[in-house]
């Protein structure tokens, strides 16, 4: 493993001091950069580009020559799990990603296996290992999965959903294969992840996405559960260096005390909470990473600087805050208002 040049994010994760506060950002390798819109032209389709290794290695680095971000994180997409399932991944244009076989049949659940990240999901792997060799310990690299819940959403609806009927139904009506689909999906997240952190991942971070349409308790029992789980069967060092875990639910801000009892090292924040409101629930439990509102990006720069000293102010001078958008950031963000942003969060002095 090379010595890290730059380890502020690690620290930060850790809750150990940094000189300043460390900054990425959700999805900073996409749509908003030209380079990476010519990159994906080349590569033909969204899940040729996460396939190919050498292109996925391409896009990761793209924001890091643009901007002084202190964090890579892997090119890929949450649902290459289920993908590797046998669920049949595509995206339909204009709509997103589906599956042609999604889970309706008890026989199909009662089928489901854990892939072997090292053949099934060898290309990520490889991406891994390629990026990490690329990055020659510049700044670490970022790992990362879905949440048990979040993929099996996806899996029984066959895509993004309004309403989450199909699985909701499914959780409600048949518990137990709900918690089947749960237990083989949390052991596969698991697999996945040790594996990246095997391949030279620094940190890695799990996607709750649609954890935050659940009910309370639907939220302990299908949600947190299984987050749990991942977390504890995690690689926790490797070559001597702790590898820090984030947990991040869109959405889960009623839970934030529990989500920061899971046994993860940080929790990431959506916008719709103040982030010196969350230090003050969570105290010195676990760091946290956030929470601009990515719709403050279509905003001019000086105005980008003055929102971004806010959630700074908020958080306040203490260790443990990684700077992050509340979700990912949107297509449409002018790369302009990124440097802006990454300017004024290294600008800012505890």
């Amino acid at each position: 493993m090379s010595r890290l040049k730059n380890d502020t994010f690690l620290r930060a994760l850790l809750r150990q001091p940094t000189a300043y506060t460390p900054i990425w950002l959700m999805r900073q390798a996409g749509r908003y950069l030209p380079e990476y819109r010519e990159t994906r032209k080349r590569a033909g389709s969204f899940l040729d580009l996460c396939k190919s290794p050498a292109l996925a290695c391409e896009v990761t680095l793209q924001p890091l020559a643009r901007f002084d971000l202190d964090a890579a994180i892997l090119f890929s997409d949450i649902l290459t799990v289920p993908d590797a399932m046998g669920l049949g991944l595509y995206f339909a244009e204009g709509e997103g990603p589906k599956f042609e076989r999604p889970l309706t049949d008890e026989w199909e659940i009662r089928n489901l296996s854990v892939p072997d990240p090292g053949l099934e999901l060898a290309y990520v792997i490889d991406a891994v290992a390629e990026i990490s060799r690329a990055l020659d310990g510049s700044v670490p690299l970022i790992g990362f999965a879905g949440s048990p819940w979040t993929l099996a959403c996806y899996m029984v609806e066959g895509g993004a959903s309004d309403d989450y009927r199909k699985v909701k139904t499914l959780a409600y009506s048949r518990p137990d294969l709900i918690h089947h689909i749960l237990d083989v999906t949390a052991q596969a997240v698991g697999a996945y992840l040790n594996a990246q952190i095997e391949a030279g991942a620094q940190a890695v971070m799990i996607f709750d996405s649609w954890g935050g349409t659940l009910a309370e308790n639907a939220y302990r029992a299908l949600s947190l559960a299984y987050i749990e789980r991942v977390i504890a069967g995690l690689t926790r060092e490797r070559e001597g260096r702790r590898v820090p875990s984030i947990v991040f639910t869109k959405g889960g801000g009623p839970w934030l005390e529990e989500i920061a009892h899971c046994g993860a090292d940080a929790v990431g924040l959506d916008w719709t909470m103040d982030i010196g409101r969350a230090r003050a629930l969570v105290g010195e439990r676990v760091a946290l990473q956030g929470n601009l509102d990515p719709a403050i990006l279509f905003a001019p720069p000086e105005v980008v600087a003055a929102e971004a000293g806010k959630v700074l102010e908020a958080f306040g001078p203490h260790p443990g805050h990684v700077f992050n958008l509340g979700h990912g950031i949107s297509q449409h963000t002018p790369p302009e208002s990124v440097g802006a942003l990454v300017e004024t969060v290294h600008a800012w002095r505890r």
